[in-house]
Order: structure tokens, then C-alpha cells, then sequence
């Protein structure tokens, strides 16, 4: 039995990590701030989950409710339990909102995630795996994106602090020898979802007969993920630590690999699809039509994302592979049952 923090364990593909590890028996300490950015009812209820699974499982569970920017609270954890694997899950997400409310992004995604290397470092952890995203590709249009292009041209603040959490921990691998992986998540999706992502703004107000706002004309395409696999692939990378790469040349630098304990990794479908198309599958689900108010691109956001998902195959034999349609068919039955809808 290992013992794995998880930072923002109430949060989507936190929660939905816990819940894996504890099924492997693991010893899984979860941490999260519980703020205000969405419903907190939504991850209380995710918590609950948790405890459920805890309690029918060999694993054992402790949760602790603080915010990676205050540090005695981390030194406390990290002094009581020290955990040997960390997976850093906690961050002030979305890209519209960075726009909005910038502070809140330096204060999470950048103090918040220095404090946790240095607990890191002063408590010798052997793996640390972190969120990273594919908004660090930002501007690129070389599709499908690869994590040996250069991710140096973000369009949002939120793109922004992902990029130097990279940085960041490449920093922190050189110097002390943690092995530190990074996952670029790309648009994940399913049951237990984020309030303030497509699929559930979409659900609930094609279910309410309101108009949704369809950016770009619809035309985006996106590289939708579904939840179990996102968590398989950080699952898997929680029991393979990264290492020196003794074949990184200095004079022609991979972006992905280093000369430090250190691997940057995709975590993608490698299926784009066109928004329009998703809504189509969702109200089909749903069973009922969306009335659509199509809009130009919002600041921030991207045309399209595709992942290439070779180094991560290669690297813990695993890539996703969940079709959009039975993704979405699982999300809409969740959703109904979740909020007692009947259609």
C-alpha cells in the first residue's frame, strides 16, 4: 500500500482518481480548497462517492480540506503522512476566467504549485505527476500537436501558468532530483463533469429550452476525452516514474524529455470533432433539440486541438479510446439520474 496525495481530490478527475486508487488498495490522501468557482454541492457529492468506495475497498482514505497556497497546512499533511507518490490535480481552472480574474490564477496555479514542490523536495517524494493542459499549444496550428513542438505563443493567462507549472517543475527535477511528469489534458468530458464546461452547460440548457451559445460558429473542433480514460493514463503514470533520458541532446532539445527525471505526455482521444456534431450526439441522448445562438470565437480560445498520443502509448502502454458516442451516452445518463431529470 502506497501512500498518494491528491490535490483536488473534490474536483472532476481528482475525485475520479481517488476512486481508482482506492480500488487498487492504495493509502490516498486527498486535499482541496472546496472554493466557489462551481457549485460546491457538486463536489461535496463527489466526496461522498469517495467515502462510499473507501468503505467497500482495501484502500484507506483521509481528506483535508485547504488550499495549496497555505503552507503550514501542506507541511502538516506532508509531516503526518509522508506520501511517497504526489498527483497535483488542484488548480484554479478555465480559460475564460483567467481573463476575468487573473490574481486567482497567479495565486493557485503558480504559489499554490511552488509550495507543493518544495513540500516535495523536503520530504524526498519519488514521483510527482501534475496537470498540465493542451491550452499550453496555444497558438500552434500544426495538428495534431506533439510534445516535442515548442509551446512558447499561450492565448490565455490560464495557458499561461500551465506552461511555467512545466517549467516550473523541470526546475525542480534538475536541481533536486524529483522525478516530476507533466499530462496535457485535452478537453475532458463524462459523469461527474465540471458545471462550467460544454457538456454540462449544454445539458442543462437544452433541458430547460434555453438557447446555447455556440462559439465560433460551431466550427471548433475539439479533442473531447473521456474521464475513465484521462484517469487511466494518470493512474499508469502514477506507478512509472520519470528518468534522466540518456539519449537528450543538448544542442537539439526534446521538448517532452530532459536531462533531469523529468516527461512531459499528451493525454488526448486523437479524435477531433467539430462542436456542432457534439451537440448533435448530446441532444440525441437527451432526447430533445438545442436551440442554438451561434457566435464568433471568444478571446483566449482556439480553433482546434488534436492530440498526438505516441510518447504516452509508448511510455505506460496505454492511450484512450472511448468513442464520443458511448462517452456522451454515459454522461447524459449520469446527468439525468444526477439532477432527477425525466425525459
Amino acid at each position: 500500500m502506497k501512500k498518494i496525495l491528491v490535490t483536488g481530490a473534490a474536483g472532476f478527475i481528482g475525485a475520479a482518481l481517488a476512486i481508482r486508487l482506492l480500488k487498487n488498495g492504495e493509502n490516498v490522501i486527498g486535499f482541496d480548497d472546496l472554493n466557489s468557482y462551481y457549485d460546491t454541492n457538486l463536489k461535496e457529492s463527489r466526496l461522498r462517492k469517495i467515502v462510499e468506495v473507501s468503505e467497500k475497498s482495501l484502500g484507506k482514505w483521509k481528506f483535508y480540506k485547504s488550499s495549496l497556497e497555505n503552507e503550514s497546512s501542506l507541511k502538516d499533511i506532508f509531516n503526518n503522512h509522508s506520501p511517497q507518490i504526489v498527483v497535483n490535480l488542484a488548480a484554479q481552472a478555465g480559460v475564460r476566467y483567467s481573463i476575468e480574474n487573473p490574481s486567482a490564477y497567479i495565486q493557485s496555479n503558480l504559489v499554490g504549485f511552488s509550495n507543493l514542490l518544495e513540500q516535495c523536495r523536503n520530504h524526498l517524494v519519488t514521483n510527482f505527476v501534475f496537470a498540465s493542459s493542451s491550452s499550453v499549444y496555444g497558438g500552434n496550428k500544426n495538428l495534431p500537436f506533439c510534445e516535442s513542438q515548442a509551446v512558447d505563443h499561450p492565448v490565455s493567462l490560464y495557458a499561461s501558468t500551465k506552461k511555467a507549472n512545466e517549467l516550473i517543475a523541470h526546475s525542480y527535477s534538475h536541481l533536486y532530483g524529483i522525478p516530476c511528469t507533466g499530462l496535457r489534458f485535452f478537453t475532458v468530458y463524462g459523469p461527474w463533469g465540471r458545471p462550467d464546461m460544454a457538456p454540462m452547460i449544454f445539458a442543462k440548457s437544452i433541458l430547460s429550452g434555453q438557447p446555447i451559445n455556440v462559439f465560433n460558429y460551431g466550427r471548433m473542433k475539439r479533442d473531447f476525452t473521456y474521464i475513465d480514460d484521462i484517469v487511466e493514463g494518470v493512474y499508469r503514470c502514477c506507478y512509472k516514474p520519470a528518468y534522466i533520458d540518456n539519449e537528450f541532446n543538448s544542442l537539439n532539445p526534446n521538448q517532452s524529455t530532459s536531462f533531469a527525471p523529468y516527461r512531459v505526455f499528451n493525454i488526448g482521444n486523437s479524435e477531433p470533432i467539430e462542436l456542432l456534431r457534439f451537440i448533435e450526439i448530446l441532444e440525441n441522448e437527451l432526447g430533445v433539440k438545442s436551440i442554438k445562438n451561434l457566435m464568433p470565437m471568444q478571446p483566449g480560445d482556439v480553433e482546434s486541438t488534436s492530440a498526438k498520443m505516441n510518447l504516452l502509448e509508448n511510455w505506460v502502454d496505454f492511450k484512450p479510446s472511448t468513442s464520443i458516442e458511448i462517452g456522451i451516452k454515459k454522461f447524459a445518463k449520469w446527468y439525468l439520474n444526477y439532477y432527477k431529470i425525466r425525459i
